[in-house]
């Protein structure tokens, strides 16, 4: 164990390696190895753009020497914080070469969070474009900048774009430039990385506010990614439409964008998660493979309803993020022609996923079953005791690729983990004899809004501080679209604000816009359950059904 990392033991990780799981091969090292396996293959597509393992290979490179020259290296963290487009993965490349950490940010992160990965991390830079979906990036990072002070860690700020006129924005184009030498500081492997080193930093859901930082190591992770790539059959005949946020853990590593790499394959980059860029994409690039979340489910369905699209390259669909349902995993299938494919995981670690040859009542109405035959999986009641096979409980689970402890958070870590180092999800599921779960919902108050996770007690915080709310609370309820929606209820002394000018405020007080409740609702008075807190059942209870 370090200061910000607990890790397996020295027993554990002997067992991992024996069993081929890990690798000790660093991404650095890896790019280098598939560029010599694929080099005139095709790795990456963004629009009109196109680069061949060689060229991905290069650029890494070139990236590498440039971050290298901000005086980046081993262990820095950067923040990353990019829409769907190519750099994402340029930037990721160059500083796994340099042994250098990313930090996967969402592009919907605003201050608040921003701020707090920057501090949590100690980041030495951050990464962002200089507009997306409208909204000014190089002004958020100037009032991270400030917020940070002169004591801060942050040192640069690196501008996919046009850095505007800010002399402390350092803009991407220019760490391309020159081409870096052959005996230059990343002609190496990975900067003198260790597989066993810290490879990248993901976000957890934020049950108890802001997110907690995920350590990914690179032997862990790449077995994350490979272990998915198995059960998914990916070769280099495969077309991966990266749809979702490139941040997010599904659509990196489950298999996603690395385990296409790995495979040869080639991974295209969808702008927006439309169905028509999608079947449009989909057309031209001869795309095999997909990730949707549930909420864009119906409307990829209805788009292929529409007709007009080829879409006969497709073959797989998955579906993850959160629960899909019963019926739209059953249409979903038919209307696009594909396999459907449910995934269930965490950044943290374990992935599920049905099999690509389960027969459709698995397929449809379980989460899948783990990945990997060391997945460890325990189902347990709340005394922590393990419950029988279709009974619900919480899952526990630990292995080779799945956290023994949140970064730089002791205190959360002793509660997170049990003493034999089993992760506590806290999601509550039904194991069936197969081994296949079924995830029936969260213990944790947190709300699962389409993938994107949301604190309540971080947004209930932030609602106090509106000059009208004098008590409130966010509360999930079922909603067929996003699979959960948050309604916020409100006591105030007069008439409550609307749910636009709520989103307003909390916009203003810096939390990203998923966070904003879908509905506000002005009730007398909070109940309370018998030991005094909130009662948000009782307050759910009292809504009509959607």
């Amino acid at each position: 164990m370090t200061e910000t990392q607990r890790t397996w033991s020295e027993a554990e990780s002997a067992r991992y390696r024996a069993a081929g799981h890990w690798q000790g091969v660093t991404f650095g090292a890896r790019l280098r190895t598939w560029a010599a396996a694929h080099g005139g293959r095709v790795a990456l597509v963004d629009g009109d753009r196109r680069w061949t393992y060689a060229e991905l290979d290069t650029e890494a490179d070139r990236v590498a020497a440039g971050l290298h020259g901000l005086g980046i290296g081993r262990g820095d963290r950067v923040v990353v914080q990019l829409p769907n487009r190519a750099e994402f993965l340029l930037v990721w490349f160059g500083l796994q070469r340099l042994g250098a950490v990313p930090v996967h940010a969402m592009p919907g992160h605003r201050r608040r969070e921003i701020g707090h990965l920057v501090r949590v991390a100690g980041a030495v830079a951050c990464v962002v474009p200089d507009r997306h979906a409208r909204f000014d990036h190089r002004e958020l990072m100037r009032e991270v900048r400030a917020e940070q002070g002169p004591g801060g860690s942050l040192r640069h700020v690196v501008v996919v774009g046009d850095p505007g006129n800010d002399e402390g924005f350092v803009p991407f184009a220019a760490l391309r430039t020159p081409a870096p030498s052959a005996s230059g500081p990343v002609s190496g492997d990975a900067g003198g990385a260790d597989a066993a080193d810290v490879a990248l930093l993901l976000l957890s859901g934020g049950t108890t506010g802001l997110p907690k930082l995920i350590p990914r190591t690179h032997d862990d992770y790449a077995y994350n990614a490979r272990a998915c790539v198995e059960v998914c059959a990916l070769d280099a005949r495969t077309v991966y439409l990266a749809v979702l946020p490139l941040g997010f853990n599904f659509t990196f590593a489950c298999p996603g964008v690395l385990g296409t790499l790995m495979a040869g394959g080639t991974v295209v980059v969808a702008p927006d998660p439309s169905p028509q860029t999608g079947y449009a994409l989909v057309e031209r690039e001869g795309v095999t493979l997909t990730s949707l979340t549930p909420p864009l489910v119906p409307h990829w369905t209805q788009e292929a309803a529409a007709g007009g699209w080829d879409l006969g390259s497709l073959s797989v669909v998955q579906v993850g993020g959160a629960r899909l349902p019963e019926d739209h995993a059953r249409t979903l299938g038919p209307a696009l022609g594909v396999t459907v494919q449910q995934v269930f995981g965490m950044a943290e670690g374990l992935i599920n996923l049905t099999r690509l040859d389960d027969p459709e009542d698995l397929v449809c109405a379980t989460q899948g079953r783990p990945v990997s035959p060391d997945d460890e999986v325990l189902v347990v009641d709340a005394d922590g005791r393990p419950v029988p096979d279709g009974t619900a409980g919480e899952l526990l689970t630990r292995g080779p690729y799945t956290l023994r402890g949140y970064y730089r958070a002791e205190e959360h870590n002793r509660t997170a983990f049990t003493p034999d180092g089993y992760y506590r999800s806290g999601d509550v599921v039904r194991r069936l004899a197969s081994g296949h779960l079924v995830v029936v919902g969260r213990i944790k108050d947190q709300i699962n809004r389409g993938g994107e996770k949301v604190a309540a007690v971080e947004v209930e915080e932030q609602l106090l501080t509106h000059p009208a709310i004098t008590a409130a609370a966010l509360v999930g309820v079922p909603d067929e679209r996003w699979g959960e929606r948050s309604v916020a209820f409100v006591v105030c002394a007069g008439t409550a604000p609307g749910a636009r000018e709520v989103a307003a405020h909390l916009k203003e007080r810096g939390l990203a816009g998923y966070k904003a409740p879908d509905e506000v609702v002005q009730v007398p008075g909070l109940p309370l359950t018998a030991v005094g807190k909130v009662d948000k059942a009782a307050l759910a209870r009292g809504l009509p059904r959607p």
